[in-house]
């Protein structure tokens, strides 16, 4: 098979692209070597959080800004609900990277966000015990995506626009001889003018001459069921929240279903090669520090109800890598997201569709370039 565009991976941020380079006009072919939406990666898990005032670094908050304008051009175009808006408190000592870097998003940005005490949040927030010294910031202009159905949404809607994609497709090998690029799967080799190579944890693979060392981090999502505390954990009176404590950072997020209320730990774990590495099974060990947390924290969040592995893809500086490719002027690549990329991702469809068509963006994409880690 031909087409003007090969997309490598369908996930997140694979079927954004696939969506953008569709709508533009482009022929795509997708492949993914799982069936679609599959619980292998890292786009699944049922929710992911999505804010503006960005403590890792004031450079993506103008992404996250584009970002929520696509998600909801989405939700118009498709008929479905994606985006569920949510206050989000950042919480932590008045030093530490979270509050600290929320702080220099929102005046950078000019973001409103309000300063919070400790008692103030627990009489805000019942559900929270804090130390006395924990301070907080809450911004308003965040809230949760649905993942699945938001991967299955830019699956459709890429369809519609003439896009053919095909599950359970692996990608053996790809080349480019700068004219063109040739992608051999276990269906055969299929030849394209231009390639996005959006694979996750398995860029480590197809993506292993780019100069990134890249490395996965399996991470365990929990749920558990706050019983007769439940009303504590509804959106209206538990928000998202990011929690810097000495034993790590954690998130959580609202009850919205019968799972009840999600915290997970990020970061945390070993760094390892590749996703072959990664355990699927959850153990008691993974269950044990997010209940220490809750314990301390949540008090009445209840005991484990579910829980789900999902893969972090890491760069060592822990921002992501979105360009051109440095051999190949005709790839495109878009990898180590690092545990924080999913809320952008039809900005990264946006800006790989950028790359492959006209060969520059718009958004300032220094932050995300590949060569900044040297040879």
């Amino acid at each position: 098979m031909t087409a003007d565009v090969i997309v490598l991976g369908l996930g997140g941020m694979g079927s954004a692209a696939a969506s953008a380079l569709a709508r533009r006009g482009a022929t795509v072919l997708g492949f993914e070597q799982y069936p679609f939406v599959h619980n292998r990666g890292s786009s699944h898990g049922r929710t992911r959080i999505i804010r503006t005032a960005y403590y890792e670094h004031p450079a993506y908050v103008p992404l996250v800004k584009r970002a929520f304008a696509l998600w909801h051009e989405l939700e118009q175009r498709t008929g479905r609900h994606l985006l569920t808006e949510c206050p989000c408190l950042n919480i932590g000592a008045a030093d530490s990277a979270v509050v600290t870097g929320v702080r220099a998003a929102a005046a950078e940005h000019n973001l409103a966000v309000e300063a919070l005490s400790a008692p103030e949040m627990e009489r805000r927030f019942p559900a929270f015990r804090l130390p006395a010294n924990a301070v907080g910031v809450l911004e308003s202009a965040s809230g949760f995506l649905y993942v699945e159905d938001c991967v299955r949404a830019h699956l459709d809607d890429a369809v519609s626009h003439g896009a053919e994609l095909y599950a359970e497709t692996p990608v053996l090998s790809w080349k480019s001889n700068g004219s063109s690029v040739e992608v051999t799967t276990v269906t055969g080799t299929h030849t394209a003018a231009k390639l996005v190579v959006t694979a996750g944890g398995w860029a480590t693979r197809l993506l292993a001459d780019i100069g990134v060392p890249l490395t996965v981090m399996r991470q365990v999502l929990q749920w558990c069921d706050p019983g007769p505390a439940l009303p504590d954990f509804a959106r209206d009176r538990f928000p998202i929240f990011l929690l810097d404590t000495p034993g790590g950072a954690y998130y959580g997020l609202p009850a919205i279903d019968r799972c009840g209320v999600k915290v997970a730990r990020h970061y945390g774990e070993p760094e390892l090669k590749t996703p072959e590495e990664v355990s699927w099974d959850v153990t008691a060990a993974d269950i044990a520090p997010v209940a220490a947390f809750t314990a301390a924290h949540l008090p009445t969040a209840g005991r484990p109800s579910a829980a789900e592995v999902c893969m972090y893809t890491l760069t060592p500086d822990r921002h992501f890598v979105i360009d051109v490719h440095p051999a190949h002027p005709n790839v495109a690549v878009a990898c180590g997201f690092s545990g924080h990329g999913f809320k952008f991702a039809p900005t990264v469809g946006e800006v790989l569709a950028d790359l492959t068509l006209d060969g520059r963006t718009k958004p300032p994409m220094g932050l995300f370039n590949v060569g900044r880690f040297g040879k």
